[in-house]
């Protein structure tokens, strides 16, 4: 696969994950992309051996609405609960990353060990061509449906292009913080859009 950046089709939509679709994201795992910004390679080859043990479970855990599935390894080794959540696939006729939400329910507020509501990942050959923008968009009303009235993410100050994906819809910054040790304790910014009225 050519790692050139490619335009991202505007009909992009947000696609629930699927045997049928999960060559394509094992091929991303394999051509070096991760889901997870944090965990990275470590994450993508967690992932691989999961999808290689049993794929139909790897799929099924990706919906986890009740926050029902096993607990959660954080970048040091620590565990804590999981979250209700689940994990779209950006899709535009083809594999283009991954956006996730999660929540706390009854509480709009996350537990520190949950650096934000929203995270996502574009593959390489993706990025730039506007997936993330229009993902972020398409998973607003579906953070509604849940009950959020608003959600929150987290980057690194240095990371100007997430950023930008962020205030593209309607993300207002809140502050610079340290993230709590179990993440390394490095310096982050959290950004909050508001959802109350998103459509």
């Amino acid at each position: 696969m050519s790692l050139q950046p490619q335009t991202c089709n505007t009909l992009i939509e947000l696609a629930r994950p699927s045997l049928a679709a999960l060559p394509r994201y094992v091929r991303a795992l394999r051509e070096g992309w991760s889901p997870d910004n944090v965990g990275g390679k470590a994450t993508a080859d967690r992932q691989l051996a999961r999808i290689d043990e049993d794929a139909a479970a790897f799929v099924d855990s990706l919906e986890d609405p009740e926050g029902r599935g096993p607990e959660i390894v954080l970048p040091d080794g620590t565990r804590a609960k999981r979250l209700p959540g689940f994990v779209r696939w950006i899709w535009d006729g083809d594999f283009c990353g991954s956006i996730s939400l999660r929540w706390q329910p009854g509480e709009p507020d996350l537990p520190d060990h949950v650096l934000g509501h929203i995270g996502y990942a574009v593959v390489p050959w993706k990025r730039g061509a506007g997936c993330a923008t229009r993902a972020l968009g398409l998973l607003l009303p579906q953070a509604r449906a849940v009950g959020l009235s608003f959600v929150e993410l987290t980057t690194t100050p240095e990371n100007v292009a997430s950023q930008k994906v962020i205030l593209s819809n309607g993300g207002r910054f809140i502050e610079r913080f340290r993230k709590p040790q179990a993440y390394g304790g490095g310096e982050a910014v959290r950004f909050r859009i508001a959802i109350d009225a998103v459509e």
